[in-house]
C-alpha cells in the first residue's frame, strides 16, 4: 500500500477578539489548498496534557513547517498580570518563529501600523520611546507592547544601527485593513502548494534559514 504523503503543517498564530471571521476565511482557504492548519481558534494545535498551554502552543511552533503570525489591537492573553514584562502567548509564539528561523509570513492590522507612526512622529519612537508614556492602552490598543511585537516582526528594533535595511531578511510584514485583505494575501502566499513545498525544500531544508531573495521591510 502506498504511503500517504504528509501535508504540510501550518500554525497560524494569532488573538482571537475582534477577528473571529477572519480566521474561519483563513483556516478554509488553507485546508483547501491542502494543508494541515494548527489554529488555536479551531482547536486543531496538538495538545499533550503533560504540558502547559504556553508549552503547547511553543511546541507547535517548533513543530510546524510554515508560521503564519497575524498581529492585531488586541495583545492577548497569557501574560503575567504582576510582571510589566511578561508577553502574551502569541507575542511568545512570533519571537520563537523568528528565533527559529521558521518560514513564516506575517499580517498586521493597519491601525498597528497607524500608531506606531503617529507615536514616532510625535516622538515617542522605539520601545524606549514609548516608555515616556503614561497611557500603557487606549480605547483601540488593548497594550502598547503590540507596537514592540511590530516593531520585532519587522527587524525594525535592531535597524538601522545594526541592520540596514537593505539587508534586513525575514523582515516581510503585510498591512491589511479588513478580512478580505486577508484573505487576499494568504491566498496569493499559499495556493500554490507545490510551489510553497518546493520553497521549503530548497531553502529551509537545505540548512540555508531564508531565501537569498525576500520581500521588503512594510
Amino acid at each position: 500500500m502506498k504511503e500517504r504523503k504528509q501535508k504540510l503543517k501550518i500554525m497560524v498564530s494569532s488573538t482571537v477578539y475582534g477577528i473571529e471571521e477572519l480566521l474561519e476565511r483563513i483556516y478554509t482557504l488553507l485546508t483547501s489548498f491542502g494543508y494541515e492548519v494548527w489554529m488555536s481558534h479551531k482547536g486543531t494545535v496538538p495538545v499533550f496534557s503533560s504540558r502547559t498551554a504556553f508549552d503547547n502552543c511553543l511546541q507547535a511552533v517548533e513543530n510546524c513547517d510554515l508560521f503564519l503570525g497575524i498581529i492585531t489591537t488586541s495583545y492577548g492573553s497569557g501574560q503575567d498580570p504582576d510582571d510589566p514584562l511578561s508577553r502574551s502567548i502569541t507575542h511568545h509564539e512570533i519571537l520563537k518563529a523568528i528565533e527559529l528561523k521558521k518560514p513564516r509570513w506575517l499580517l498586521a492590522h493597519e491601525n498597528v501600523v497607524f500608531a506606531r507612526t503617529l507615536l514616532n512622529n510625535l516622538g515617542y519612537s522605539g520601545k524606549n520611546g514609548r516608555k515616556k508614556l503614561k497611557l500603557k492602552k487606549t480605547p483601540v490598543f488593548t497594550d502598547l507592547r503590540i507596537l514592540d511585537l511590530y516593531e520585532e516582526a519587522t527587524i525594525d528594533h535592531e535597524a538601522p544601527k545594526t541592520v540596514p535595511l537593505a539587508e534586513r531578511r525575514g523582515n516581510w510584514v503585510q498591512k491589511f485593513r479588513s478580512d478580505i485583505d486577508g484573505s487576499i494575501f494568504v491566498s496569493s502566499q499559499f495556493f500554490r502548494y507545490q510551489e510553497v513545498e518546493e520553497f521549503i525544500r530548497d531553502n529551509f531544508q537545505s540548512g540555508n534559514p531564508l531565501p537569498k531573495k525576500n520581500g521588503g521591510n512594510k
